[in-house]
C-alpha cells in the first residue's frame, strides 16, 4: 500500500503527541474525504441534468416510495431530515420545473400531497442510472468480497451513531 495524505495526518499527530493514539483520524479522515470527492463526482452528474443534490435527494424519495410516487412534506421531511422550511423550497423548486404537482391529501383536506411528474419520473430515472456509473467506477478497486465486508463495517460504524 501506498502511503496517502491521511497517513501523513496521523503520523505528524503521531510525532507531536506520542501520548495520543490518532488511529481514528486515519478511519474517518477517509471516510469523509471519499464523502465529499464522491459528493462533488454525484454533484457534476447531477447538475448535468439540471438537479442539485437537495432536488436529486427529494426527487429519489418518491421514485423510491413506488407507485403511485407520491408521498406527505411531512414524510419527506422526516426520511430527508430537512425542516419543513427547507422542504417547502425544494418542492417549489421543484414544482416551478414541473417535476412534482402538490396536490391537497384526499384523506385530510388539511394536508397535501406530493407527486412526480411523467417528466420528474423520467429525470429521476436517468440520474439514479447515470449516479451509478461513477460509483461502480471506484468501487471497482475492490473485490466483492472487500465491498461486502466494508458495507457491513460501515453499517456498524453508522449504528452507533444513530
Amino acid at each position: 500500500m501506498t502511503e496517502d495524505p491521511v497517513d501523513r495526518i496521523v503520523l505528524q499527530w503521531r510525532r507531536e503527541r506520542p501520548d495520543l493514539d490518532p488511529s481514528p483520524m486515519g478511519i474517518f479522515g477517509r471516510i469523509y474525504r471519499i464523502a465529499r470527492l464522491m459528493g462533488d463526482r454525484m454533484e457534476e452528474v447531477y447538475g448535468a441534468r439540471g438537479l442539485g443534490r437537495g432536488e436529486f435527494d427529494v426527487l429519489a424519495t418518491l421514485r423510491r416510495a413506488g407507485e403511485p410516487y407520491t408521498l406527505s412534506p411531512k414524510a419527506m421531511s422526516a426520511t430527508l431530515m430537512l425542516t419543513s422550511g427547507g422542504m417547502t423550497g425544494r418542492l417549489d423548486r421543484l414544482e416551478r420545473a414541473a417535476l412534482i404537482v402538490r396536490a391537497p391529501d384526499p384523506d385530510d383536506r388539511r394536508a397535501l400531497r406530493v407527486s412526480l411528474t411523467a417528466q420528474g419520473l423520467q429525470l429521476i430515472d436517468e440520474a439514479v442510472a447515470a449516479g451509478l456509473g461513477p460509483q461502480h467506477e471506484v468501487l471497482a478497486a475492490l473485490s466483492e468480497e472487500d465491498r461486502e465486508r466494508l458495507g457491513d463495517l460501515l453499517r456498524t460504524l453508522l449504528g452507533e451513531l444513530e
